[in-house]
């Protein structure tokens, strides 16, 4: 592959990362987030996912030569509805268990000279490990799409080691993407950045929202 079709294709990778479904997925993850690197990680093991199920795909159309009819992938469509659903329920449900809307305002003195007012939002699991919650939704988003993929891929190349190295790379676009957007989703987030619990409560609650109603439509248009 030429030097310039290596940069397109890693381009239509990193713009495909900021689908509507993958930005909605991924909101959800980071807003469990206080660091931008830890989000961007994130990011980081959705790419990956993303590249393991194209690549699946892609060996078994490319190398194998296995027919996958074109009904499946408006299945597969629908399963990453499914999950975008599951994935907001669940962040609603956790949002609302921890009681994250709740603030706590205090006063007290230090070293026995001033007054200090302090605002503490609750503590929960937001740091917990979900590198591989964050690779498995990718491994289920990976489906999305894949089949166009891997028939463009069938059509522009004939050795199936330029189409599946024309896969890989695109993957890599995607996870240079979804790096991106995962930390600059996580900002709003961040204690060091901004510190205002209610901001994150509204963007929660939005993101959370918008991937249900999302899912819903995906679900919809691809099994109606």
């Amino acid at each position: 592959m030429e030097s310039l079709s290596v940069l397109v294709v890693l381009y239509a990778g990193l713009t495909h990362a900021l689908e509507a479904d993958h930005v909605l997925a991924v909101s959800n993850i980071v807003s469990q987030r206080r660091s931008v690197v830890t989000a961007a990680k994130d990011g980081i093991f959705w790419g990956l996912g993303h590249i393991s199920t194209i690549a699946v795909i892609g060996l078994l159309m490319l190398v194998f030569k296995a027919g996958i009819p074109e009904q499946a992938f408006s299945y597969f469509e629908a399963v990453v509805g499914l999950m975008l659903i599951i994935v907001a329920v669940y962040r609603l449900y956790k949002f609302f268990r921890n009681k994250e809307g709740i603030v706590h305002r205090h006063t007290h003195v230090h070293g026995g000279v001033n007054e200090q007012t302090h605002i503490h939002a609750p503590i929960d699991a937001v740091e917990k490990n979900l590198h591989k919650t964050s690779y498995g939704i990718g491994l289920v988003h990976g489906l999305a799409g894949s089949g166009a993929l891997v028939a463009l891929a069938i059509s522009q190349f004939s050795s199936p080691g330029t189409g599946m190295l024309y896969l890989l790379l695109y993957g890599l676009g995607a996870v240079a993407g979804m790096l991106l957007v995962s930390g600059l989703l996580s900002v709003p987030f961040s204690k060091k950045i901004i510190n205002r619990p209610g901001l994150r409560t509204a963007l929660i609650l939005i993101s959370s929202g918008l991937c249900l109603v999302y899912g819903g439509y995906v679900i919809y248009h691809n099994i109606a």
